[in-house]
């Protein structure tokens, strides 16, 4: 399994957050501060948009170190990811995620 598969599936070389963080893209740290506060309703701001990856080592932003409830879950159970889990088929957690992006899915199987 890849190294920046997040916890739940996602692929974080995908994700503008890690990208602005490994390019040092300010533009697209604003970006992403804006959509992401609109998508959640909540105030986000470019200072927040670091992030070097779910389960790698480095900063991550404030939803994925202390928000998520899937890396909280994981990290509970001492798993790398939910691939590892025997709930992974029928978890109301991921079932969004997976709802909404199928690859993080295929990438933990």
């Amino acid at each position: 399994m890849k190294k920046l598969i997040a916890c739940c599936g996602l692929d974080c070389q995908k994700c503008d957050a890690f990208i602005a963080t490994v390019n040092n893209n300010q533009a697209l740290r604003e970006r992403t501060a804006k959509l992401w506060s609109k998508l959640n309703n909540a105030a986000i701001t470019p200072e927040m948009i670091n992030c070097t990856g779910c389960r790698g080592k480095g900063v991550k932003t404030f939803f994925c170190s202390e928000i998520c409830e899937i890396r909280k879950c994981v990290n509970n159970k001492g798993f790398a990811t939910c691939a590892q889990c025997g709930k992974l088929n029928n978890c109301n957690i991921l079932l969004q995620i997976h709802k909404n992006n199928p690859d993080a899915l295929k990438n933990l199987r």
